[in-house]
């Protein structure tokens, strides 16, 4: 099976990523992807883009090298905020597709696996939340699988398969078998699953060789992929919730 959409890609805006939005668009077309997220890290990462950027992201064309582009975020809990994230509700809503994952030095780098698992249950319950990323990073942010697999069913909410987790460049490298856990179990659970590349410079985008061989490996259905292509991803995000898409060829 062939995936035609990357619901995970940073672009300069991150801090700590190498790509602006054109280059990720024209690397995805050239792959013959049929849409791409933008998901940029929220201001609580080192580094990471300012609110003004999330508003603004309205501003890129929604078509791109004839590749759908969704104004995302990869958003953080945080202990600090209304919403428990590093986003406010209102810039939320005016977003395309909303990530949320756990990183470094946003508040909960104490290892607590139950304080952890209670950012992480919030989070996927929040309504304007898609999806939660790399949730198999054991080593720094461990979690309660069961409680977030429960959640993310119970919610509707996309559990990742990140392929960067595979990757023996990826900080999270050490703790791939718990990635693959994690996607067992949403497969088992009947969760909705993406598998996506988490770039974080253009030559990466739609690079999930690795995670989908664990996909087949695990006997994910198809059918649970929810970026099979854009028109299941844009089925899957307006069965979620209203949201204002641009007109059909919208530039």
């Amino acid at each position: 099976m062939r995936l035609l959409a990357d619901l995970h890609t940073h672009t300069v805006a991150s801090g700590h990523a190498f790509s602006t939005v054109g280059e990720i668009a024209s690397a995805a077309a050239a792959k013959g992807l049929e849409l791409v997220a933008i998901t940029d890290h929220g201001p609580a990462v080192p580094g990471g883009a300012h609110l003004w950027h999330f508003w603004n992201s309205r501003t890129i064309p929604s078509v791109m090298s004839g590749v759908r582009v969704l104004k995302g975020c990869e958003a953080n809990p945080v202990v600090d905020s209304d919403n428990g994230l590093d986003i406010p509700d209102e810039v939320l809503a005016a977003l395309e597709f909303v990530a949320v994952g756990l990183h470094p030095e946003c508040g909960y780098d104490g290892k607590d696996r139950v304080r952890n698992t209670e950012a992480l249950v919030r989070a996927i319950s929040h309504p304007l939340v898609d999806m939660i990323t790399h949730p198999g990073n054991e080593e720094d942010f461990p979690v309660h699988l069961d409680a977030v697999i429960a959640a993310a069913v119970e919610h509707g909410v996309i559990v990742e398969l990140n392929n960067f987790s595979f990757d023996e460049r990826s900080g999270r490298h050490a703790t791939r078998d718990r990635e693959r856990e994690f996607a067992q179990a949403a497969c088992d659970a009947g969760a909705w699953i993406a598998i996506d590349s988490d770039a974080h410079i253009h030559t990466l985008v739609g690079e999930v060789s690795a995670a989908m061989a664990v996909a087949e490996e695990i006997g994910v259905p198809p059918e649970r992929i929810v970026n099979r292509d854009a028109a299941s991803v844009l089925e899957f995000l307006s069965a979620r919730r209203a949201r204002s898409w641009p007109a059909s060829g919208s530039r």
